[in-house]
C-alpha cells in the first residue's frame, strides 16, 4: 500500500545500514543545563498508558531490581481510590493477551477491584447486506475486557508506587532536547542519551524509550521517518444507556458506507459508542439534540436504508449454499440493544489516521506505542498494540539484563523491532484493507466482502486464527 512506502521506494523494514550513521545525528533545544545529573539505566519518555506500563513493567521485572528507572510525564499525577457514578467515554477494549501483560505485574487486579465489563462475543455486520460475522469461544471465555482509560491509569499509578524505589516518577516534566551519544565511545564524550527538561535540568540514560504519542518528540528528535495518512473521518465518542438491562456482554460493530458504529458494553445498562464518520456527519452528530442523536444511533444499527434486492438475493443464495456445505458454520444473528440516552456532556470527537515509523530502535533508544504505529479504531487494536510492544521489549531487555548485556545494545533492540514490525504492520494492512473495503457502496464489492464475510464466518478455524492473531 502506498501509505507504507517512501518516496524513494524504501520499504518500512528498513535495513540496519544507515542507522549507524543516525546514531551520531545530534539533535538540541538550547536550554540552560544545571549541570549533569544521575544516570538512569532506563528513561521512558511519556507517562499515558503505554508509557506508564512500560515503567510498571520494567520496576517489577525480577532482572531490574538493581536498575535505576525513570518516568516523564508532562501532566499531573493521576490516581483514584473511588470512581465516579457515571463512565467516562474513553474506554479501551483489552484484549486477553494485555490483560495478561497487565496482569504480571499486578495493575489487572487493581483493574478488577474498580470496574470493567467483559465481553464474550462479537458481531459485526455489513449495512448494504445481511452479511455478517460472528466471533465467540465455544467455552465461553472471555473475548476481551471493556475498560475505562481513567481505571487503566490508576491502577497503573498504583503499580508504579509500588516500586518507588526503583522507578522514579516525574510528573509535570517535559523534555526539550537530547542529545544523542557516538556508537563508537570516546574518552571525552559521554556514552549515554543526555535529555534536556524544560526546568533546566540534564539528565543522562543508557537507554531511552519514546512513548511520547503519535507527535513523538523522540522519533523527531532521532530523525526517524513517519509514514502517515489522515483519513477523512473523524470518531464521535459518548457513554449511551440502554432502553432495559441486559447480560450485555456483546461487543457490536456495524459497517456503514460512511465508516464502521461500534457499541462496547460497559454495564448491564450501559454502552461505550465509538462512531466513525465524515467530518461534516461528526460535528452534525455532536451538535444534535439528545432525541435526535439517540434516533440517528438506533437507526445506524438497525436500518436497511441502504440494502439492495440484487445484493440481498445474492448474500442468500450464498448463504443457503453454505449452509448446505457447513451446517455447522452457521451461527444465529442477535439484535443489538436499544439505546435509550446519551450521558449528558458526555459526547466528544477525534480525528482518525494511520501512521508508522520506518524505524523502532536506533542505539539506545526504542519507540512504542503510538509514537511508532497509529492505527483506525475499527478493530480496538491500538493500546493493544502499544501493550504488545512493551511485553516484547520487556522480555528482551530482562533476558539482557540477566546476562550483564547493555540495555541500549542495538543487538536485542533490533531484534525488538524485527518481531513488533512483523506483527504490527501485517494487523494494519488488514485494519486498512477493511476500512477502505467497506467505505464504498459499488455493488460489485458489496457482493464480494458479503461473499467474503459469509464464508470467513463458516470457517471455524479461520476465525479462531484471527481471535489468536488479534489477541495477542
Amino acid at each position: 500500500m502506498a501509505v507504507w512506502v517512501s518516496a524513494g521506494g524504501c520499504g518500512l523494514l528498513s535495513p540496519i545500514r544507515g542507522r549507524l550513521r543516525a546514531a551520531v545525528l545530534a539533535w538540541r533545544v538550547p536550554v540552560r543545563a544545571a549541570g549533569t545529573g544521575l544516570v538512569y539505566d532506563v528513561v521512558v519518555s511519556g507517562g499515558g498508558m503505554v508509557g506508564s506500563a512500560m515503567a510498571a513493567a520494567l520496576g517489577h521485572d525480577v532482572h531490574f531490581r538493581e536498575k535505576k528507572i525513570l518516568l516523564l510525564e508532562a501532566g499531573p499525577r493521576k490516581v483514584s481510590d473511588s470512581l465516579p457514578e457515571s463512565y467516562s467515554n474513553r474506554v479501551s477494549s483489552i484484549s486477553p493477551g494485555s490483560a495478561t501483560l497487565l496482569s504480571s505485574f499486578g495493575a489487572w487486579d487493581h483493574v478488577c477491584s474498580l470496574r470493567f465489563k467483559p465481553f464474550r462475543r462479537m458481531q459485526v455486520w455489513d449495512a448494504c447486506s445481511e452479511a455478517m460475522i460472528i466471533f465467540d469461544k465455544n467455552n465461553l471465555e472471555d473475548m476481551g475486557y471493556v475498560v475505562e482509560n481513567d481505571v487503566i491509569m490508576s491502577a497503573l499509578t498504583k503499580q508504579l508506587d509500588a516500586v518507588s524505589d526503583r522507578v522514579e516518577v516525574l510528573y509535570r516534566s517535559r523534555a526539550v532536547g537530547y542529545t544523542w551519544p557516538l556508537t563508537c565511545h570516546l574518552s571525552d564524550t559521554s556514552p549515554w542519551v543526555k535529555i534536556d527538561l524544560a526546568d533546566g535540568r540534564r539528565l543522562e540514560t543508557k537507554l531511552l524509550i519514546g512513548a511520547d504519542g503519535q507527535n513523538s518528540m523522540v522519533r523527531k528528535a532521532a530523525g526517524i521517518q513517519n509514514m502517515h495518512y489522515q483519513y477523512d473521518q473523524s470518531a464521535v465518542v459518548a457513554t449511551l444507556h440502554l432502553s432495559e438491562a441486559t447480560d450485555n456482554n456483546v461487543a457490536w460493530q456495524r459497517f456503514l458506507p460512511s465508516g464502521p458504529i461500534a457499541l462496547l458494553p460497559l454495564s448491564d445498562t450501559a454502552s461505550s459508542l465509538v462512531w466513525s464518520t465524515s467530518h461534516e456527519h461528526a460535528s452534525d452528530l455532536l451538535s444534535m439534540d439528545e432525541e435526535s442523536f439517540v434516533d440517528t444511533i438506533n437507526s445506524a444499527f438497525w436500518s436497511n436504508l441502504h440494502h439492495s434486492d440484487f445484493i440481498d438475493t445474492a448474500g442468500s443464495v450464498f448463504r443457503s449454499a453454505i449452509s448446505l456445505l457447513m451446517p455447522s458454520g452457521t451461527a444465529t444473528r442477535q439484535l443489538p440493544p436499544s439505546i435509550a440516552r446519551v450521558e449528558p456532556k458526555s459526547r466528544a470527537v477525534f480525528p482518525l489516521g494511520m501512521g508508522h515509523a520506518t524505524e523502532y530502535v536506533r542505539h539506545r533508544m526504542a519507540l512504542i506505542g503510538d509514537a511508532a504505529h497509529r492505527v483506525h479504531p475499527l478493530a480496538g487494536q491500538g493500546v493493544n498494540m502499544g501493550f504488545g510492544d512493551i511485553a516484547c521489549l520487556t522480555h528482551h531487555l530482562s533476558t539482557a539484563a540477566f546476562n550483564g548485556k547493555d540495555l541500549g545494545s542495538i543487538k536485542h533492540l533490533l531484534q525488538f523491532e524485527t518481531e513488533r514490525q512483523r506483527h504490527n504492520l501485517s494487523l494494519m494492512a488488514a485494519i486498512d484493507l477493511l476500512k477502505r473495503l467497506y467505505s464504498t457502496s459499488v455493488a460489485p464489492f458489496v457482493l464480494l466482502r458479503t461473499w467474503g464475510l459469509q464464508t470467513t464466518n463458516a470457517l471455524s478455524p479461520v476465525k479462531e486464527q484471527i481471535m489468536s492473531f488479534a489477541s495477542k
